[in-house]
């Protein structure tokens, strides 16, 4: 039998503000590069690092709950302009929170 994926907890945020523009800037950036710059990407990538800001500040560290929670809290956007959902957007957080650990997200490993 396998074994489940361990936890993934973040360290504890010592500037959430800070690490909301950086999540801002980089989602953003990856938005535009993964298929066509849109101006929706903006706002998206603004939302998105809105609900890590909160969470963060309401003490939360571990990944799979952020994602959860940007996966819920995005499901009210309006994506009808954009190629996104909540889910490429949830997805493309937690990997770029991986990439900024070091965290290798192939393979599961």
């Amino acid at each position: 039998m396998s074994e489940p994926i361990p936890p993934i907890t973040l360290p504890p945020s010592q500037n959430p503000q800070q690490e909301g523009e950086w999540l801002q800037k980089s989602l953003h950036r990856w938005l535009n590069e993964e298929f066509i710059p849109e101006a929706v990407n903006q706002e998206i990538a603004r939302r998105a690092a809105q609900i890590y800001v909160r969470q963060r500040l309401e003490g939360e560290n571990d990944l799979g709950s952020l994602v959860i929670a940007i996966l819920t809290e995005m499901q009210a956007f309006d994506f009808s302009k954009s190629f996104y959902s909540e889910f490429a957007i949830a997805n493309a957080v937690s990997d770029l929170l991986l990439d900024s650990l070091g965290i290798d997200r192939c393979c599961g490993q």
